[in-house]
């Protein structure tokens, strides 16, 4: 039996970045879209995918498929928060988070609060520190933050 297209994923997403990119080329200028998609399940498992395609479905599309291949394992305390204070930097951008006791919530803004949110941490206090506003980077240095809680234990 043929596996269906439009079957119900266990992950949630959410698409930080839509851009349209233009290439020059002899007869002119081609556009394509770069789509910048988060994806996650809540239950510590969260992935960043970046593709391009001619069209915003296309390119969305691609960049799941990407952030499938991606993705993580986040090692929660309690379901709830991290185990401890991380830091990390990612080109320009740089994100701290810290765990948080219960019922605190989720105190993030931007790219970072999305990446947290798919995660399933619900209780911890993030800050960009970064002077970048590129959803990208601080996603991705937020990711990178994540992966060293895996390292450390």
């Amino acid at each position: 039996m043929a596996k269906s297209y439009h079957q119900k994923s266990e992950f949630e997403e959410r698409v930080l970045d839509l851009r349209r990119v233009t290439r020059v080329v002899a007869g002119g200028k081609r556009f394509s879209f770069r789509a910048s998609l988060v994806i996650g399940n809540l239950k510590g498992k969260v992935g960043i995918g970046v593709a391009k395609g001619l069209d915003p479905a296309q390119a969305i599309e691609k960049a799941r498929h990407q952030a499938q291949k991606n993705l993580i394992n986040v090692e929660l305390k309690d379901n709830r928060t991290i185990p401890f204070e991380i830091e990390a930097k990612y080109g320009a951008s740089r994100v701290k988070i810290k765990p948080a006791r219960k019922n605190h919530g989720l105190v993030a803004g931007g790219a970072t609060r999305i990446v947290l949110q798919l995660a399933g941490v619900k209780d911890v206090s993030a800050k960009i520190l970064g002077s970048t506003t590129n959803k990208l980077t601080n996603a991705l240095a937020t990711i990178k933050a994540l992966k060293q809680i895996q390292n450390q234990k």
